[in-house]
C-alpha cells in the first residue's frame, strides 16, 4: 500500500515540471511536452499497477496450491495408515477387525465424497484440507445425502454463509472458555430445511461461553439473507440459514 502512495505521489509531483514550463513560457512546444509528459506518467503507472496485481495473483496462486498440495499430502498420509492398519489386520488372520477397519475406510470415503458434490467450491476445498491445519479443534461433518448447493443461492449470499462458516468455527476454536492445547470437538452438520440451506454447529461440553460465541457470529454475518440462530441458550449450538432455490 505504501508503495502504491508513493508511486502517485511522485507521479503527481513530476507533472509539475513541464507544468511550471507552461505556466511561465507558455509556448507550443512545452504544451506538448506537458502531454507526452503526462502520457508517459500514466504509461508507467497503468504498467506498474499491471505488473503489481500479477505478482498478486502468483501469491495467491502459489498459496492455494501450497495449500492443495499440504491437503494432498495429508490425505494420503492416511490412506497409507488405513491401508496398513488393514494390511496387518490380514496377515494376524483378525477377520472382525479387517471388517470394521473396511467398514471405516468405507464410511470416510462416502463422507469425502459428498463433501466434494457440495458444489461450493470454497466450501469443499476448506472442508477437506480444514485437518491439515493442525487445529485444536476436531472437526465432525455430516452431510444430508445428495445435498447439492451449485448455482441455488445468490453469489453474495453464498460467499457470506461459507465465510460466516469458517468464522464460526474459529469462534468455537478460539473461545475465552479452551483450554490450552486441548482438542474440542465440533460437529457442523450441513441440510436443507424448509426452503433453506442450514448449518448447524454443535459443540461438545462448555468450552464455549454461548453469548460470546453468539455475538462473534453475528458480527460476521453481514447478509440480511444470511440468520444466525441460537439453538440452547446455555450451549454452544447454532445453525445459519440462508434461502436457495428447490
Amino acid at each position: 500500500m505504501k508503495s502504491w502512495k508513493k508511486l502517485w505521489a511522485l507521479a503527481i509531483i513530476s507533472t509539475w515540471i513541464p507544468l511550471s514550463l507552461v505556466i511561465w513560457y507558455p509556448a507550443l512546444v512545452w504544451y506538448i511536452l506537458l502531454t507526452l509528459w503526462m502520457a508517459t506518467v500514466l504509461w508507467i503507472v497503468i504498467a506498474s499497477i499491471h505488473r503489481q496485481n500479477e505478482r498478486e495473483q502468483r501469491l495467491v496462486v502459489q498459496s492455494i496450491e501450497q495449500a492443495a498440495i499440504k491437503t494432498l499430502n495429508h490425505h494420503r498420509h492416511d490412506w497409507m495408515n488405513d491401508l496398513q492398519i488393514l494390511y496387518g489386520y490380514m496377515q494376524l488372520g483378525k477377520h472382525d477387525k479387517t471388517i470394521d477397519c473396511v467398514g471405516r475406510i468405507k464410511e470416510r470415503m462416502y463422507l469425502e465424497g459428498k463433501i466434494a458434490k457440495l458444489g461450493i467450491p470454497s466450501l469443499v476445498f476448506y472442508l477437506q484440507s480444514f485437518r491439515t491445519i493442525g487445529s485444536n479443534v476436531e472437526l465432525e461433518v455430516n452431510i444430508a445425502d445428495d445435498l447439492y448447493l451449485g448455482g441455488r443461492m445468490k453469489p453474495d449470499d453464498t460467499q457470506e454463509w461459507v465465510s460466516a462458516i469458517v468464522e464460526s468455527i474459529r469462534a468455537f476454536q478460539y473461545g475465552e472458555l479452551s483450554s490450552w492445547g486441548e482438542t474440542r470437538k465440533l460437529t457442523l452438520s450441513l441440510y436443507e430445511e424448509d426452503g433453506e440451506v442450514v448449518a448447524f454447529f454443535e459443540g461438545e461440553g462448555s468450552h464455549v461461553d454461548p453469548e460470546i460465541l453468539q455475538q462473534q457470529i453475528h458480527n460476521v454475518v453481514r447478509s440480511h439473507q444470511v440468520k444466525a440462530e441460537q439453538i440452547y441458550s446455555t450451549q454452544g449450538s447454532f445453525q445459519l440459514r440462508v434461502p436457495c432455490d428447490t
